[in-house]
């Protein structure tokens, strides 16, 4: 009797792990084909994005204007001339002047009026709040060619042409609508008790915005001021038009004059937009911390 059950249990025992459920897959957690099927999704994307700046690069060491029709031929004959032209015997530093201060200009002001126009609008219920934030989603509907000659008059009335305040302003009238929506939905999802406990401690409503509620939006500034930067930086129409002086070119509108009617020298474009892009990188990285809670945070209220 004794043998028997020992046996029996001996037998239990042995097909108990072949028995066993098997151990329950935890949440958000996924199966060896599934995380290599993603893995070489995101390796594909990954490789794409990079693969224009690779390749504009690779063109820019090649010491010919027309290497761009034959890249094979780069390889034996790379060179860094084509930067150190750029450098010497270009007005790129004049370009590079003229785009910070257009583009930090723009990234100033912009942030700071779209900042005050959310917050009013989210925590304050003036007459005609809800009509300020539907005409400012309205001006974004015009196309830059329709408003270019209402807006060269007016900077001429103003004597404002060939002026860096002058694009400045004509810049924020793009970017201001945005960021202020963007604001708006970001300062929505900050509790309303701060505002109140701010109050309580003696301070004016100008005071609690910039002393408890701006900190606290710090990731909806800085994707604020990226979109400022980023649209500021690479805008051409209102550059070309409302700048006149050679030395006033920002960077969009330098990189036209390696065009001519007759010639086009791509392997100095291609130097020139490497080196363009180093001030965008820079930017990027000083905001990348604050980027993605920025963009997820503003889109949780409406």
């Amino acid at each position: 009797m004794s043998t028997t059950t020992v046996e029996t249990s001996a037998a239990d025992t042995g097909r108990r792990p072949a028995d066993a459920p098997r151990k329950a897959r935890r949440r958000g957690e996924h199966s060896r084909a599934t995380s290599l099927v993603s893995h070489t999704i995101l390796i594909g994307a990954s490789l794409t994005a990079l693969f224009p700046i690779a390749w504009l690069l690779f063109l820019s060491l090649g010491p010919d204007k027309d290497d761009y029709l034959h890249p094979g031929r780069i390889w034996g004959k790379m060179t860094f001339d084509n930067y150190a032209f750029v450098l010497k015997d270009t007005s790129f530093f004049d370009w590079l002047t003229s785009t910070l201060v257009v583009v930090l200009g723009t990234t100033l002001i912009g942030v700071v009026v779209a900042a005050s126009t959310g917050y009013a609008v989210s925590r304050m219920r003036f007459p005609g709040y809800r009509k300020l934030m539907w005409v400012l989603l309205v001006t974004q509907m015009f196309p830059i060619a329709v408003l270019i000659v209402p807006m060269y008059q007016i900077l001429s009335d103003l004597q404002l042409i060939d002026s860096y305040l002058g694009l400045i302003l004509v810049n924020c009238t793009t970017i201001v609508p945005y960021c202020a929506w963007l604001m708006k939905g970001y300062f929505d999802t900050i509790p309303f008790e701060i505002d109140e406990a701010g109050r309580v401690d003696g301070l004016t409503p100008f005071g609690t915005f910039a002393r408890l509620i701006l900190p606290l939006a710090k990731p909806g500034l800085a994707v604020a001021a990226f979109y400022s930067f980023l649209t500021a930086f690479g805008e051409v129409a209102f550059a070309s038009t409302f700048l006149l002086s050679d030395d006033k070119y920002t960077f969009a509108v330098g990189l036209q004059t390696f065009v001519s009617e007759h010639d086009a020298q791509r392997n100095l474009m291609a130097a020139t937009a490497v080196l363009i892009a180093i001030p965008a990188a820079v930017f990027f990285y000083l905001v990348q911390k604050n980027l993605v809670t920025g963009l997820t945070a503003g889109g949780t209220k409406g």
